[in-house]
């Protein structure tokens, strides 16, 4: 096990001590961690307080970039949904974990396995309604930014 992970999972480990989630990371960037981070579920209550995505608020402030497409992050556990997609978003490319979905499943930790296999289904099917509302173009967030993008 290299550095970087042996570092996610002390703070994994750590944050159970303390009452948290089996869950930590690190971001690297030039064989130098630059950000890490715990879940903080229990201790902000913010669903969003995930070790992947706070380490990565953490990378994309001190760096002041949505760009980390140079870094690797390094996570104990399988990112879930919102943090795979966090790091599709930042560009990230390089993803190295331990414990999967599967493994924390055996565990009780069944959220994740079962987001990914609703997200699986149609829209139709999901567990969560979700419903289109038309807008007229006057009205339309994403036409209006599309006009000041061609402005400029």
């Amino acid at each position: 096990m290299n550095t970087y992970m042996k570092k996610a999972i002390d703070l994994a480990m750590n944050n159970v001590t303390d009452g948290g989630q089996p869950f930590g990371a690190v971001i690297v960037r030039d064989d130098k961690i630059v950000a890490e981070g715990v879940n903080e579920l229990h201790l902000i209550h913010d669903i969003s307080g995930h070790a992947e995505m706070i380490a990565i608020r953490k990378a994309q402030k001190l760096f002041q970039t949505n760009d980390l497409s140079e870094f690797t992050i390094y996570a104990s556990g399988e990112p879930c949904a919102m943090c795979l997609t966090a790091m599709y978003f930042a560009g990230i490319k390089d993803i190295y974990f331990c414990q999967s979905i599967d493994d924390a499943k055996k565990v009780g930790l069944t959220k994740s396995s079962e987001i990914y296999e609703d997200l699986k289904l149609n829209r139709e099917e999901r567990s969560i309604v979700m419903k289109q509302v038309n807008l007229s173009n006057a009205e339309n967030p994403m036409q209006y930014w599309q006009s000041k993008q061609n402005k400029e």
